[in-house]
């Protein structure tokens, strides 16, 4: 894939952080897990923050909504294959802001949803600020062996949407 097309799936996940409820005590972020199983890559997911019941995120959204897909469903990103982990392991990801570390919440943090779906790469527009706690998402995603790359050129467009309503 070219810088263009990541940049591209970036883009289709801050049209998901924009459609998160501002909220002055959490980011608004979005996510898109892209199959690359095909000859061409194709959106499995997406996901952003708040999206679903339970004060969640937008990584834990996407991997939910994959996860309830239909065999049906799955056999587009890859008819040899009859498991979506076997989908998920060779995955993209593209998130708004890096996946969180620590929930204030109690909830399980994304990059340990990423690590445990076992993800292939994880693509950031932008490092968690220190607004709320300190973030070493991407830190923990590299430690279990998922190619971490920060892509450039969205940084401010995706710290504008993760910042509204504070």
């Amino acid at each position: 894939m070219t810088s263009d097309q990541h940049l591209e799936f970036l883009r289709l996940a801050l049209e998901e952080a924009k459609k998160c409820t501002p909220t002055p005590t959490a980011f608004c972020v979005g996510c898109v897990l892209v199959s690359r199983l095909g000859t061409e890559p194709v959106v499995m997911s997406t996901g952003y923050s708040r999206e679903l019941p339970g004060n969640t995120h937008a990584e834990a959204n996407a991997l939910s909504k994959f996860r309830s897909l239909s065999q049906d469903q799955l056999s587009k990103f890859n008819p040899s294959t009859s498991s979506n982990a076997d989908i998920l392991a060779s995955a993209d990801v593209y998130t708004t802001m890096e996946p969180c570390s620590v929930r204030t919440s109690g909830l399980s943090p994304c990059a340990d949803a990423l690590i445990d779906a076992r993800v292939k790469r994880c693509f950031i527009g932008v490092g968690e600020p220190d607004d709320f706690v300190h973030c070493e998402g991407a830190q923990k995603l590299v430690n279990a062996g998922i190619e971490v790359i920060w892509l450039k050129g969205l940084e401010e467009d995706s710290l504008r949407v993760a910042r509204r309503g504070h």
